[in-house]
């Protein structure tokens, strides 16, 4: 079985500022509703948009629509539209990239869509983007991921749920669908992201993991899988067939869950042994150090007989206590493998 760490939500967590961050879905739900709510797409042949100074900087005057700022993004998409670098424009006093953008700016009779937020323009395409919104995403999450959350918060706060004026990104886990995958235990969880402007596709990535530290990096993921889309003409499509991903994943999560279920019963009732030397050897023989192995049955005895699930419980207990992260994850890897032995 192959497994991997998945680093997506820890960039995430990283590159958002807190007011980007949200506590749960049905708080993102409002933020992206009231965005899109407050947006409006206009439609303008290129002979329509003029450059001109606004408030002491550069704007765009959008035919009778009137004339609105420009944020980073859409400014980004303007150079690109005009064939001149953003860098050079930045250095040009607002006068003279007002006279630069007027003789790059490209004719013809297709029209822009320009999609404004009050005064501000958020982006600029051409005919071929189709926009699906953020609003629309969180309401499939919220009808068909019911089970899945944020994990932990990170380590400066952060959530796992984020949005913005550019882009959206949740990472969401199940924190009670842990299920075997050859022996060992596993949640599931997933990815997913849209831009409704432009700035990145609309994707989800599914995955089951063992643990995710406060960094939010996934590890020890299996079975990762990744759906993406471009913002075309069949983008809202990709709604149906993230729906058909999630409720995958939520079908298999109960399938194995069930089988979980009969595993750790039979841990429960499962020896490894009545004598102490034939379980420390069986311990040692799956890579367990013997002196964690004699902690562990320590702990066990307690229980009352070394059952696999007991010797099990005991080591993810001592695992906790380790200060090294490295060394916690292969010790519950290993105390997980003993679940094997119910099998």
């Amino acid at each position: 079985m192959e497994k991997q760490n998945l680093t997506r939500a820890s960039h995430e967590l990283f590159r958002r500022s807190p007011d980007e961050s949200f506590e749960s879905l049905s708080a993102l739900s409002d933020y992206c509703r009231t965005k899109r709510e407050q947006s409006v797409d206009v439609w303008h042949a290129p002979t329509q948009v003029v450059p001109e100074i606004l408030d002491g900087t550069l704007g765009l005057r959008l035919g009778s629509d009137g004339a609105f700022l420009m944020n980073d993004w859409s400014f980004s998409q303007l150079c690109k539209c005009a064939g001149v670098g953003k860098e050079t424009i930045n250095r040009l006093s607002p006068q003279t990239a007002t006279r630069a953008f007027s003789e790059t700016l490209p004719g013809g009779n297709k029209p822009l869509q320009f999609y404004r937020r009050d005064k501000v323009i958020r982006s600029i395409h051409g005919t071929g983007y189709t926009r699906l919104h953020d609003a629309d995403l969180v309401s499939m999450l919220q009808e068909f991921a019911v089970d899945f959350q944020p994990p932990q918060k990170g380590m400066n706060g952060a959530t796992g749920l984020y949005a913005g004026e550019q882009d959206l990104f949740c990472f969401l886990i199940d924190p009670n669908g842990w299920a075997e995958i050859e022996g060992e235990a596993f949640a599931p969880g997933f990815f997913i992201w849209n831009s409704e402007v432009g700035k990145r596709s609309i994707g989800i990535e599914t995955f089951w993991f063992q643990a995710v530290c406060q960094n939010h990096i996934v590890w020890d993921a299996t079975e990762v899988v990744e759906f993406t889309r471009k913002h075309t003409s069949s983008v809202h499509s990709a709604l149906s067939e993230m729906r058909r991903i999630i409720e995958g994943l939520v079908a298999k999560r109960d399938e194995r869950r069930a089988g979980f279920t009969d595993v750790i019963a039979k841990a429960m009732r499962t020896k490894l042994g009545d004598d102490a030397e034939v379980v420390l050897k069986t311990l040692t023989k799956n890579g367990i150090g013997r002196g964690v192995a004699k902690q562990a049955m320590e702990i066990a005895q307690q229980e009352g007989r070394f059952t696999i699930f007991a010797l099990v419980d005991a080591l993810t207990r001592l695992s906790g206590n380790m200060v090294n992260a490295g060394e916690r994850t292969d010790a519950d890897e290993k105390a997980g493998a003993l679940l094997a032995l119910a099998t």
